[in-house]
């Protein structure tokens, strides 16, 4: 599945249990405020379980794979867990985080305007590539 829009992808969210997900991206603007694609791919790292449910090898694969045309190669090479040393342990610290502490981190549909950002971005620097 490849998402096209920030609409697919918000649908795609909005059907996935997206509290933990939402308490990572949270820590990770906590942590790194400037850093949207990290904060982004906190988001979106988990919804893999709803792309290939039961399937714990290729899920991570799935969910990076899915988020690569519409947010970039950043964003999806921190999915699958290939980014920086750095960028790739926050993300793992914030995931581990979000499963322990629990607070209100909002909402989901206030990452809209993020997603579109990082796409945006993504697609202009794609059409100078």
């Amino acid at each position: 599945m490849e998402l096209r829009s920030v609409e697919e992808l918000m649908d795609l969210l909005y059907a996935c249990p997206h509290q933990r997900a939402l308490r990572t991206a949270a820590l990770l603007r906590r942590s790194r405020p400037a850093d949207k694609e990290l904060q982004v791919a906190g988001l979106v790292h988990d919804i893999g379980e709803l792309l290939r449910p039961g399937d714990e090898i290729r899920r991570t694969e799935s969910a990076a794979e899915a988020v690569r045309p519409l947010l970039g190669e950043r964003v999806y090479r921190l999915v699958r867990g290939h980014g920086t040393d750095e960028d790739v342990l926050r993300l793992s610290l914030a995931d581990e985080e979000s499963r322990a502490t629990r607070f209100d981190a909002g909402v989901l549909e206030d990452w809209r305007t993020v997603l579109e950002l990082v796409a945006a971005r993504h697609s202009r620097l794609g059409a100078v590539d």
